[in-house]
């Protein structure tokens, strides 16, 4: 027989993990700044400036150039002659009503738009081209002048694109966000054109409208006159601009007034022809705006869902645990009944640290008729020995070869005497009514096995306590839940009764998986049995002490409960008690212990956003209010444990870093099967925490 050899565990998708989040945040950040860094969407003004603009400027006509050595020259637009120009554009409803207007009278004009809606409108920036009309920056996000220099830089650059992509032609007119007439000109928005634009034609206006203000389309139409003429087709209702054109325009036409772009009416050289690289750098940046607001629509609506689903399991949750105490109480109010005898089998590898400790809680138990055998399954240390110098009645050792978890305690049921057998992990400690209690439910010959309650005895530190409100608020909180639902997909190997029919019908502890626990429970339920938990039935366990030891026993658990999910996978379509585990028990698993948590990564790169770009105050309030009601039903599950509040305050904490720990486990798990890879037993270290917690 050859040499068994283990595939390594993969690694290589880590880096492509961490690639992968930092192009989703890039994408994110990149939608985030097109609609949120532009002053229309915020900022109010330009910044102030500490230097005035030179009086050839403020004193100047309303198209500027910047000559060499910082010269100012100016021209104005002839007599007869309406330019008009709109800003904030392309929109899509009232870009086209306007350029309708426009060719009804067979005007042109000049549309001053902000890049990343032409990258959204790429074919209403065609449809202003193509009606002669002509096409100026207004920057990228409509940001206002004070920014610095590069930024500015970078928002005309990027509009140069976006049209280019969109029209095949690189814009060489230039209105500032916010500017209106030369008179008006800031020092800011000055030294913006200087010192980020020097090469465009900043146009201002001779007559602001003031469309934007809605002052009704006569009073709109009023301010049409010959000169350069502002106005907007885009920033919300432009209904008011539409008419005062449809007033204007022939009334002018009628007296003579001709109504041209900002080019024709200077005798401007036609706007030129953008080059490839900058259409095709265009096009790659729409592509890469489009991709982005797609990408925040899909993860707003998974953040929504997972909210959603994560506050529906938690009312779910609260509610089956409301019904499971009351089935409790009931099951309570009959007397501690004597069931015979009871067979304790502790599979021990390597568990000199606790062993003493777990023996004897068991055979200081206060049921009547109780056995201990202790399966030394290869043990280095001296385990065996330390559980036959106790010399305690009733406890049996036996040795075999290291063969692993399953075969032992396989081969502890056969040495069983007793019907009714609990299975121990080697470092539990028992309270001394937990097996009384753990047997009770089988007074009821339908259930084949019994969930005991473990309670985390390590719970000192930081990472004990988020373990111990994991273990009281997760697991058993589903436990009640899964009682409820007839599917109870694992008996936690720390504390698990099982009827010996039940073990037979199931065929033994399996050893196909890594969680054998899962496994064999479910195994249990496909057989017809009922599985129950029984919370007053408590077992100390000891906890990973270190973040590496938590990745391992972790590790071990989600890997192994994926192979029990795919192992038992048919009976997603059984019917029976069969059908009942594959489509609740994994259609549970499946959803909140596998894809929930791999997209959680993705949640979180998106909550980085929501903080950088959304308003933090609103962000902020979802977080806690998602966190109270977190802690709101973790103080339910305490109080259903008998717990004390205490640790609560670390649950904010734990929301943090314990909960990235698990997604992280979770992918780790997901390529490992993915791959068909195989994965060592991952053994945590002892040191005994679980024996001091008795002897205290």
């Amino acid at each position: 027989m050859g040499k068994r050899v283990l595939r390594r565990e993969p690694r290589a998708h880590w880096p492509l993990l961490v690639i992968a989040m930092l192009v989703l945040l890039a994408e994110l950040c990149l939608n985030g700044y097109v609609t949120h860094a532009g002053s229309e969407n915020g900022d109010t003004s330009p910044e102030p400036s500490s230097d005035p603009a030179p009086v050839a400027a403020t004193g100047g006509a309303a198209v500027q150039r910047l000559e060499a050595g910082g010269r100012v020259t100016s021209r104005a637009a002839p007599a007869k002659t309406i330019a008009l120009t709109f800003d904030d554009g392309p929109d899509p409803v009232w870009t086209p009503r306007i350029l309708a207007v426009l060719a009804k009278y067979h005007a042109r004009a000049t549309f001053f738009e902000v890049g990343s809606r032409v990258n959204q409108y790429p074919d209403i920036a065609r449809q202003v081209v193509s009606g002669g009309n002509e096409i100026g920056s207004h920057t990228f996000t409509h940001i206002a002048a004070g920014v610095p220099a590069w930024r500015m830089r970078l928002e005309l650059t990027l509009t140069g694109n976006a049209v280019a992509s969109a029209v095949g032609k690189s814009p060489v007119l230039l209105r500032l966000p916010y500017s209106a007439t030369p008179e008006a000109l800031t020092g800011a928005e000055y030294a913006a054109w200087r010192d980020a634009a020097p090469g465009y034609l900043l146009v201002l206006t001779d007559h602001d409208t003031g469309d934007w203000r809605r002052p009704g389309a006569a009073a709109i139409a009023r301010g049409v006159r010959p000169g350069v003429v502002m106005l907007h087709d885009s920033g919300g209702d432009r209904s008011q601009t539409v008419s005062a054109l449809d007033q204007a325009i022939p009334r002018l036409q009628a007296q003579g007034y001709r109504f041209v772009t900002v080019s024709e009416a200077l005798g401007l050289p036609a706007t030129p022809a953008a080059t490839a690289p900058q259409r095709w750098r265009g096009q790659a940046l729409r592509l890469a705006q489009s991709a982005a607001a797609g990408l925040v629509r899909i993860l707003t609506v998974v953040m929504v869902v997972a909210v959603v689903l994560g506050l529906l399991r938690l009312v779910v949750q609260l509610v089956t645990a409301g019904l499971h105490v009351r089935r409790v109480r009931r099951r309570h109010r009959r007397p501690l009944r004597d069931l015979g005898p009871v067979s304790v089998v502790v599979p021990a590898f390597n568990e000199a640290a606790n062993i003493a400790a777990t023996v004897r809680s068991l055979i200081t138990s206060d049921y009547p008729a109780v056995e201990v055998i202790v399966v030394d399954d290869g043990s280095t240390d001296d385990t065996a020995g330390i559980v036959e110098r106790l010399g305690l009645p009733g406890v049996y050792v036996v040795r075999q070869p290291n063969a692993g978890k399953p075969a032992a305690l396989n081969t502890g049921i056969r040495h069983a005497r007793g019907e009714i057998l609990v299975l121990v992990d080697g470092d539990t400690v028992f309270a001394p009514d937990a097996i009384g209690r753990l047997v009770q439910p089988m007074a009821d010959a339908r259930v084949g096995a019994v969930s005991g309650n473990t309670k985390v005895a390590n719970r000192t530190g930081l990472l004990g306590r988020w373990q111990h409100l994991e273990y009281v608020q997760g697991f058993n909180l589903d436990r009640r839940m899964f009682e409820i639902a007839r599917c109870m997909p694992t008996v936690p190997g720390a504390i698990g009764a099982f009827r010996r029919a039940a073990v037979r019908d199931a065929g033994g502890v399996p050893a196909e998986t890594l969680a054998e626990d899962t496994d064999f429970t479910m195994a249990v339920l496909r057989a017809g049995w009922l599985v129950v938990y029984e919370p007053r039935a408590v077992a100390w366990t000891e906890a990973p002490a270190t973040v590496r030891q938590l990745w391992r026993q972790r590790y071990r658990w989600c890997y192994g409960t994926m192979q029990a999910m795919w192992k038992h996978r048919r009976t997603v379509l059984r019917r029976g008690a069969a059908g009942r585990l594959g489509r609740r028990g994994l259609g549970y698993l499946l959803l909140f212990q596998v894809l929930l948590p791999l997209t959680a990564p993705v949640i979180d790169v998106y909550a980085l956003y929501s903080v950088l770009f959304l308003p933090l105050g609103r962000t902020v309030a979802v977080w806690a209010g998602f966190t109270a009601v977190q802690a709101a039903t973790t103080a339910v599950a305490l109080r259903l444990d008998g717990e004390r509040y205490g640790p609560l305050w670390s649950l904010p904490l734990q929301q943090v870093v314990h909960r990235q720990i698990m997604y992280l486990v979770v992918i780790q798990s997901t390529v490992m099967a993915l791959l068909g890879g195989r994965l060592r037993w991952h053994r945590i270290v002892r040191t005994g925490a679980a024996a001091e917690h008795a002897v205290r």
